[in-house]
């Protein structure tokens, strides 16, 4: 790992791994993931990987950093690599047009990718990017692309700096890119890469990485076959630019008047998580893997059935998981109060359950994952606010839960013991 630093939220840290190699990166992230998780509990400690852990306060996720290069290392979003690698100008420009036609054309894709239960409550805030798949590229390169796209400008994109000054003696002004990441957008270059910001933190990237390489190579693919043909390979970026420049947005994506115009643009937009899985067996979809040799369509079909039963099988954990609090702590602690929603808790622990067995007697995967969605965002939160307003009357003393406080503020409410035991011999 190459950094490691505290986030926003209380007990939330973040690190950032050296540039690599896909598969290499993707195997190194799963080894963290499991280091973390069986260390954590030696020191006392829970490590959540969850993406929405707690309500109102920043959640997490994994920033795809991706990028590419020729066998021989040549990076071609670095515009000044490609460009002199090449002796063309207008070489970076090409490429780039192909990436935003793939970012149209497979948002769709894109947002199946980072589906899961955690990340539909995560998007849309902290730092997390709406499910609404747009690109953002910075002004310059926005200038620049429109410029080359409409014919008024020519010569290679120079990339700008900026400088940072954080006015202290012991950090001296620094340059930076000028492009920086819009942290509200799912998909932001960010100087030699894009960053896909909305990648789920329990997440596996490898079909994130799929399908980022599988859509770009398929315009490039087209690309190719057009200028074999003997079109000019400028105008096929002009043409395809135009064709695609709605995906380009540099705005505030959380502004809900922003996002109305770019649904109304034609963005791909799919809020639910168990319907943008649902998009991996589009005739679109497996069209695309199958001409590009990655998946069959019933390779698709099966992916599909395996991510809504992954999606219904984690909402059937949580949803398990709340009915044991609700009868083993809140319900006696009420009791013992004397005071709080009885009735409505009672009612609460009838109403998991009867949406437990719809569930599990619905005909597909499909329809299964469109049931847990429905408990898990909508019924579960009603409860969820139930049990809220028992915490706020039964004295703390009668309590037999992690309060909040407690759960984000470990470190000075909680004394966790070491495991003895975590020195193996």
């Amino acid at each position: 790992l190459k950094t490691r630093h505290r986030e926003v939220a209380p007990g939330q840290f973040e690190f950032a791994p050296l540039f690599g190699s896909n598969t290499t990166q993707i195997d190194q992230n799963i080894w963290v993931m499991q280091i973390i998780e069986e260390v954590a509990p030696r020191h006392g400690l829970a490590a959540l990987l969850q993406e929405k852990p707690f309500n109102d306060v920043n959640g997490s996720g994994k920033h795809n950093n991706w990028s590419m290069a020729t066998a021989d290392g040549v990076q071609l979003l670095a515009p000044n690599a490609i460009n002199e690698a090449t002796g063309n100008d207008d070489a970076f420009a090409v490429i780039m047009a192909a990436v935003v036609a793939a970012v149209d054309t497979h948002g769709d894709l894109m947002r199946m990718a980072i589906a899961s239960p955690g990340n539909d409550f995560r998007l849309g805030a902290c730092e997390a990017p709406p499910a609404i798949v747009s690109t953002y590229l910075g002004d310059d390169m926005t200038f620049y692309l429109e410029h080359f796209k409409d014919g008024k400008g020519k010569g290679a994109y120079n990339p700008g700096v900026k400088t940072l000054d954080l006015g202290t003696r012991e950090v001296l002004p620094f340059t930076v890119p000028a492009e920086d990441r819009n942290r509200t957008s799912p998909f932001p270059y960010g100087g030699a890469r894009f960053e896909f910001r909305a990648v789920g933190s329990s997440q596996n990237v490898s079909m994130v990485n799929t399908v980022l390489n599988t859509a770009v190579a398929e315009k490039f693919a087209e690309f190719a076959d057009r200028i074999d043909a003997g079109e000019d390979p400028l105008t096929i970026a002009k043409e395809t630019l135009e064709k695609h420049w709605r995906v380009i947005f540099n705005g505030d994506n959380y502004c809900e008047e922003a996002q109305a115009m770019l649904t109304e643009r034609g963005i791909w937009r799919i809020d639910s998580g168990v319907e943008a899985i649902h998009t991996i067996t589009s005739e679109k979809n497996t069209t695309l893997f199958e001409k590009m040799h990655v998946l069959t369509k019933e390779e698709c079909e099966a992916r599909e059935i395996i991510l809504h039963d992954h999606y219904t099988g984690t909402v059937e954990m949580e949803a398990g998981c709340l009915i044991d609090m609700i009868n083993q702590h809140i319900i006696p602690s009420v009791k013992s109060a004397g005071l709080g929603p009885l009735a409505d808790l009672e009612a609460a622990v009838g109403t998991i359950k009867s949406a437990m067995a719809e569930i599990h007697a619905a005909e597909s995967s499909y329809k299964k994952a469109q049931l847990a969605r429905v408990l898990r965002l909508e019924t579960m939160i009603d409860i969820r606010a139930v049990c809220d307003a028992a915490e706020e009357v039964v004295p703390a003393n009668l309590w037999t839960l992690a309060t909040y406080k407690e759960l984000l503020f470990l470190d000075s409410h909680v004394d966790a013991a070491v495991a003895e035991d975590y020195f193996e011999p």
